[in-house]
C-alpha cells in the first residue's frame, strides 16, 4: 500500500476498477498518511475519516475517479453537514445544509472527501498561517511558507497525502503554493468552474477554483469532469473543442513563447527565480518553440492599486456577505489585525471608485489581450523570491495594509495577471534552489485556451519529470 503514495488520481482509479484495491483500502490508506505527517505540517483542519470509510463501502459508479481520496479547501467550496470557516473564527459553528456546486461534481467523478485543507483567514495573502488553525509548514523546509492561500492543498499533495487536492485562486492562490511546494497548479479560464449555488462570480471575475496536482493528467481529467456552467451562472468560458484529457501528449506544434526575467516595474527578482525561468525558457526552445524575451507594456502602479481595489472591495464584501448569511454582526476580535484593516480600505471605498478601478483591470485586460494576438504563451517566474520563512508578511497594527500588499506583492509579482484578464495559467514544477526549495515557473495561455496549456505542460513533465521527487516529509513509508 505504500506504492500508492506515488500514484496519481488516475492511476490509483485505475487500480480500483481492475479490482487489485477497493475504494476503502485507498481511503484507509490515505488516512493513515494523514496521521503520519499531518502533526508536522498542519495542512488538514478538519477531517471526514467516517464519512469517506461510508461512502468508500457503498458501490461504485462508473466514473473518472471512483475510490479515490480527496481534500477539499476550508474556503468557498462548502460541504454540507460539515463545520465550515474561511479560516475565520467568525465563521466558527457555520455548518452548511448543502454541497456547493463543485463539491456535487467532485462527488459524481467518484472522488471521497476524507477532509479540509488550512487556508489563510478569508484567504488573503500569498502564506497559509491563519491565527484560528496555525500556520501550514513547507515539506521541503517546515521553517518556510507553503504558499497561499490554497497552502494546506499544496502541502497534502506535496507530502504525499493525496494525489490531488481542491484549490481556489484569485490572485496567485493555486500557482503560488504549488511554486512554493513543487506540485502543478492550473487556475483555469474565468468561469470555466461553477462557483454555485450561492455565488455567479466573485470579485468581478478574479476568483476561480480548481486544484493542485501531483501530474498534469490528473488536472485536465479533474478539469474534464467539474468544468461547464451551472444553471443560471451569469456567463460561461469558451467550451473547450475536445476533453482536455485528450491533450496531454497531443502534438504540441511550435509555440511562440514570450518570458519575463523582470517585473513590469523593472524591479528585479531573486537569482533564483532568474535561473528558475531563464532555465525553463531554454527549455522551450530546445523543445522546438519560439522563444523571446518581451513582455505586455502596463502601468504597474495602476495596475496595482486597481487591482489592490478591486480584491479590498472583495474581501470587504464577503464580510458583508456572511453578516447577512449569519444574521449577526462581526467584531474586531473576531478577525486578525490585517484582514480587519485590509477590508477597512475597502469600506472607504465609494461605489465610483470600485467601478473605476474595475475599469482600469479591463482597459489593461485589453492591452494583455493585444500582446497574446502573437504570443501563444507568456512565461514568467511565479515568485519573486524562494519560499520566504514563515512570518514574513506579519502585519504591525496600525500600518497601511495596502504597503504589507506592496510586500505580499513583491513575492508574488506576476500573480494576479491572469486573475485581472480572466486567462488560464498554470504553475510547472521544473527547478529547485542548490538549498533543496522548489521555484515553480508561470505559464499563461489566452482567454479560454487551457488545451494549450496542458499540451505543453505534458510535453515539459516529459521531458522533466517532477512526480518522483520526494521532500524531507514525505508520508509514504
Amino acid at each position: 500500500m505504500s506504492d500508492l503514495t506515488t500514484m496519481d488520481a488516475m492511476a490509483q482509479a485505475d487500480l480500483v476498477r481492475q479490482g487489485k484495491v477497493s475504494a476503502l483500502e485507498l481511503v484507509d490508506a490515505a488516512i493513515a498518511r494523514v496521521e503520519r505527517v499531518n502533526p508536522t505540517v498542519n495542512a488538514v483542519v478538519h477531517t471526514m475519516f467516517e464519512q469517506a470509510r461510508r461512502a468508500a463501502r457503498r458501490p461504485l459508479a462508473e466514473v473518472p475517479f471512483a475510490g479515490v481520496p480527496f481534500l477539499v479547501k476550508d474556503f468557498l467550496a462548502e460541504v454540507a453537514d460539515e463545520p465550515f470557516t474561511e479560516g475565520s473564527a467568525y465563521l466558527r459553528g457555520y455548518i452548511p445544509a448543502l454541497d456547493s456546486e463543485l463539491i456535487a461534481r467532485y462527488r459524481r467523478a467518484g472522488l471521497l472527501i476524507i477532509g479540509k485543507t488550512n487556508t489563510p483567514e478569508l484567504a488573503v495573502g500569498p502564506t497559509t498561517e491563519p491565527r484560528l488553525f496555525g500556520p501550514t509548514r513547507n515539506p521541503w523546509d517546515t521553517s518556510r511558507t507553503a504558499g497561499g492561500s490554497s497552502g494546506g492543498a499544496a502541502v497534502a499533495v506535496a507530502a504525499g497525502i493525496v494525489p490531488m487536492a481542491h484549490a481556489s485562486d484569485a490572485g496567485g492562490s493555486i500557482r503560488v503554493p504549488a511554486a512554493c511546494t513543487g506540485v502543478f497548479g492550473l487556475k483555469p479560464t474565468r468561469a470555466r468552474n461553477p462557483l454555485g449555488p450561492h455565488y455567479g462570480d466573485l470579485m468581478s471575475g478574479l476568483l476561480a477554483e480548481h486544484a493542485l496536482t501531483r501530474t498534469v493528467r490528473d488536472s485536465a481529467a479533474l478539469l474534464d469532469a467539474t468544468a461547464g456552467p451551472d444553471l443560471g451562472d451569469p456567463y460561461h468560458a469558451p467550451p473547450p473543442a475536445r476533453p482536455f484529457l485528450q491533450e496531454i501528449g497531443a502534438p504540441v506544434g511550435r509555440l511562440r513563447i514570450a518570458f519575463s526575467t523582470r517585473t513590469i516595474t523593472g524591479a528585479e527578482i531573486a537569482p533564483d527565480c532568474v535561473a528558475a525561468v531563464t532555465d525553463a525558457a531554454t527549455l522551450c526552445a530546445a523543445l522546438g518553440h519560439e522563444v523571446v524575451e518581451i513582455a505586455p507594456k502596463i502601468d504597474p502602479e495602476q495596475f496595482f492599486l486597481a487591482f489592490t481595489k478591486v480584491l479590498a472591495a472583495g474581501f470587504t464584501w464577503a464580510i458583508e456577505d456572511w453578516t447577512r448569511r449569519l444574521g449577526r454582526a462581526p467584531l474586531e476580535t473576531e478577525f486578525e489585525p490585517f484582514v480587519w484593516a485590509f477590508t477597512g480600505r475597502g469600506r472607504e471605498l465609494s461605489a465610483p471608485d470600485y467601478l473605476l478601478a474595475l475599469q482600469d483591470l479591463q482597459q489593461i485586460s485589453r492591452t494583455v489581450a493585444r500582446f497574446f494576438v502573437h504570443h501563444d504563451i507568456w512565461l514568467t517566474p511565479m515568485l519573486g523570491e524562494p519560499p520566504v520563512p514563515l512570518g514574513t508578511f506579519a502585519y504591525s497594527p496600525g500600518t497601511d495594509p495596502f504597503e504589507l500588499r506592496r510586500q505580499m506583492a513583491r513575492f508574488t509579482p506576476f500573480s494576479y495577471f491572469a486573475n485581472a484578464t480572466g486567462q488560464p495559467a498554470m504553475s510547472v514544477p521544473t527547478y529547485w534552489t542548490a538549498g533543496g526549495l522548489p521555484v515553480g515557473n508561470q505559464y499563461i495561455g489566452r482567454f479560454g485556451d487551457e488545451a494549450t496549456l496542458f499540451r505543453l505542460a505534458a510535453q515539459i513533465e516529459s521531458a522533466r519529470p517532477w512526480a518522483a521527487r520526494q521532500p524531507a516529509v514525505w508520508a509514504g513509508q
